[in-house]
């Protein structure tokens, strides 16, 4: 194991045991160096590593922090690497949505409040029956991002929250070449809806997955 990753693995080890908690200054760098049994230079690198995973918060002139390690926080690192997906990559992104955003679907069908669902009609509605590409695109973001934040599970929300924007540009494509791809989407949103309002996990886990294949299955073709 290189040095550097010795020494995350001994910060987070703090962390994971409690020695360290959300808030919490690190001790000073000559002082945790030496409990560590760590150069100040190893400290240093893991400390910069472990803040662009947003576990450290480096304030100048202050000190250093554990965040709060809220999940949300955490996963915008991920967010970050998902950004610079190449295009190859969509399929498995997309492969990815449809095993775990049919899960939260479902979730949310049991834990979503009337006045969400009245919400989510109004914006389909506003939207209506032949919106452009682009407009029914970022509805389509928003529609998902609603349904899975109602799930009530804040990691599942903010890891399909990373991987659902990048596959925008696949979306709008499809809508742009495929015949029937607006009032197919349109239909499946609907169909999500009336499952999550008539409180049917399994419909709505079911129309979720079709929804997301369908992207899916179109783009396997054009490729």
């Amino acid at each position: 194991m290189a040095v550097t990753d010795e020494a995350i693995e001994k910060i987070k080890g703090m962390i994971v045991t409690g020695a360290l908690r959300p808030g919490d200054r690190l001790p000073k760098e000559a002082e945790l160096a030496a409990d560590l049994g760590l150069s100040r230079n190893s400290l240093r690198e893991a400390v910069r590593a472990l803040a662009l995973m947003r576990i450290l918060d480096v304030r100048q002139g202050d000190g250093t922090y554990v965040t709060s390690l809220d999940s949300q926080l955490l996963l915008e690192a991920l967010g970050f690497v998902v950004d610079f997906h190449r295009d190859d990559t969509v399929l498995e992104l997309l492969a990815v949505r449809r095993i775990l955003e049919p899960a939260a679907t479902a979730l949310a069908a049991a834990a979503v409040d009337e006045a969400e669902l009245d919400a989510l009609e109004a914006e389909l509605e506003e939207l209506g029956p032949a919106p452009s590409v682009e407009d029914l695109v970022a509805c389509d973001l928003e529609f998902h991002r609603r349904i899975v934040r109602a799930s009530g599970n804040s990691v599942l929300s903010s890891l399909l929250d990373g991987l659902s924007g990048p596959t925008a540009r696949a979306r709008i494509w499809r809508g742009l070449t495929q015949e029937d791809a607006v009032s197919r989407t349109l239909t499946e949103h609907r169909a999500i809806l009336a499952a999550l309002r008539a409180r049917d996990a399994e419909a709505a886990r079911s129309w979720s997955t079709v929804h997301i294949a369908g992207v899916e299955l179109w783009l396997k073709r054009t490729l």
